[in-house]
């Protein structure tokens, strides 16, 4: 039998999001918010030759135009004051959030509340700011060694390059906390999936025409955008997955001699704890040596030269090692940072709640242990499986486009995320309604009971 909560879900309708005034607002706050970052995405950095960025760009659809130009909604091929995007603050936040689960001072902090939460915050930024100046400092002499400079110099170029780089990557992260404070969804998230989402259109428009000009044919096109339904919904139902633990809590008798609790419970774990961040770091490693290689010109050494001819997109090796880094930060993230178990069995213990049969403490974390374990084994090879389908798609049939896993896992992820706290909401403003509706009753009936005076 469905719960009450269902039961609203269900009931859910345009009539109720119209009369949801609070949650309009947050809708069309964090639209306007990131209108603005499209904008953004369409002015250039000073000083970049635009004519040869525009013809760079289209020989380097390996590196710069795969998965950094995705990410970036377009704007490192444009170059423009979002070229970084916001992968520094996300690379920075992991980082930290990595360094929290093993350095015992960052571990305490997250310990201490709202001021420890503030100071991990804090050491987040200035991660961001050092991530962000490492790489507009790389990608400014990446530029002018490419000679799609106008003015090269330390001073002429570089220095503005580094500075608006950088501002624009501290303006973003600003976007996205503003995003999350006052919108709806997570900021960060979204700023990611509307730049993916501005570069399918132009991305689909290649790809058709390619069938027009005969290069690809109809069958292939009709395979792609069929298989391409059949990801999203594989991905939905994967990430949906859950394995509920019996959680039992035991009876407790009150001052009153009343008797409380006694009631059993379910800890959801889903499929996948890590989300999308096993092939994002997979992405930005295996990327690594095809994006230095873009930059350094005609500058490229024997070395990296074999390097690229066995790491590069397509390649069986490079496959082999995607496979094995989304495998290993599968399990490194989730042990470390989306699912402690040990957290978990403390937390169980102080609310006097075991799983039956076994003890609390030490062996229900081992049994957690236990049970993740074996849900990454389907959780990661489910990961590798949709990452690994659109590379070797890409690499045989020679699609113009980054169709990537990634992107995928992304939007979908993103797209249930935010739609999930709409939902959120409007069963908020309907139990506000309901609530307001019971006081309305109640008022008439005591005044309808009450003595008439004569």
């Amino acid at each position: 039998m469905a719960s009450a909560a269902e039961q609203m879900a269900a009931n859910i309708s345009w009539g109720t999001f119209a009369k949801a005034k609070e949650l309009q607002q947050r809708i069309l706050f964090a639209l306007a918010l990131l209108i603005v970052y499209r904008i953004g995405t369409f002015i250039p950095v000073p000083g970049i030759d635009s004519v040869a960025l525009q013809q760079f760009v289209e020989q380097a659809q390996g590196g710069i135009g795969g998965i950094l130009n995705m990410f970036s909604g377009g704007a490192i091929g444009r170059m423009a004051i979002f070229a970084l995007g916001i992968m520094p603050y996300i690379s920075s936040s992991i980082i930290v959030q990595l360094l929290a689960a093993m350095v015992p001072q960052l571990e305490q902090l997250k310990k201490e509340g709202e001021q420890g939460r503030k100071k991990i915050n804090q050491y987040t930024r200035y991660g961001t700011v050092f991530l962000a100046t490492f790489q507009a400092f790389g990608l400014s002499k990446g530029l002018e060694a490419s000679e799609l400079v106008t003015n090269p110099g330390f001073m002429s170029f570089q220095l503005p390059c580094v500075i608006t780089l950088v501002g624009g990557t501290m303006f973003l992260m600003w976007l996205g906390e503003q995003i999350t404070a006052r919108g709806i969804g997570n900021g960060i998230s979204l700023i990611i999936f509307v730049g993916i989402i501005a570069e399918l259109p132009a991305a689909l428009a290649q790809f058709f025409s390619q069938g027009r000009s005969g290069v690809l044919s109809p069958a292939v096109i009709i395979g792609v955008m069929v298989m391409v339904g059949v990801v999203i919904a594989f991905v939905v139902f994967m990430e949906r997955a859950l394995r509920k633990v019996h959680i039992q809590y035991p009876k407790r008798q009150a001052a009153n001699n009343r008797m409380y609790g006694g009631q059993s419970s379910h800890l959801p774990i889903k499929l996948n704890p890590s989300g999308v961040i096993p092939p994002i770091f997979a992405s930005a490693l295996l990327l690594l040596p095809t994006t230095v290689s873009t930059f350094s010109g005609t500058q490229t050494s024997p070395f990296m030269n074999t390097v690229l001819a066995y790491f590069g997109p397509g390649q069986p090796l490079y496959l082999t090692f995607f496979v094995a880094m989304i495998v290993f930060f599968a399990y490194f993230y989730t042990a470390n940072v989306a699912f402690k178990t040990e957290d978990i069995a403390d937390n169980l213990k102080r609310q006097s709640g075991f799983v039956p049969g076994i003890r609390p403490g030490q062996r229900t974390a081992e049994y957690l242990d236990y049970v993740v374990t074996r849900l990454l084994v389907l959780g990661s090879a489910y990961l590798s499986a949709v990452c690994l389908l659109p590379e070797i798609l890409r690499a045989e049939l020679a699609i113009p486009f980054y169709f990537g896993g990634t992107s995928l896992l992304i939007v979908v992820s993103v797209t249930m995320d935010t739609i999930t706290q709409v939902q959120s909401h409007l069963l908020a403003h309907q139990y506000e309604s309901l609530i307001e509706r019971s006081k309305l009753r109640g008022r008439s009936r005591s005044r309808s009971r009450s003595p008439v005076r004569r």
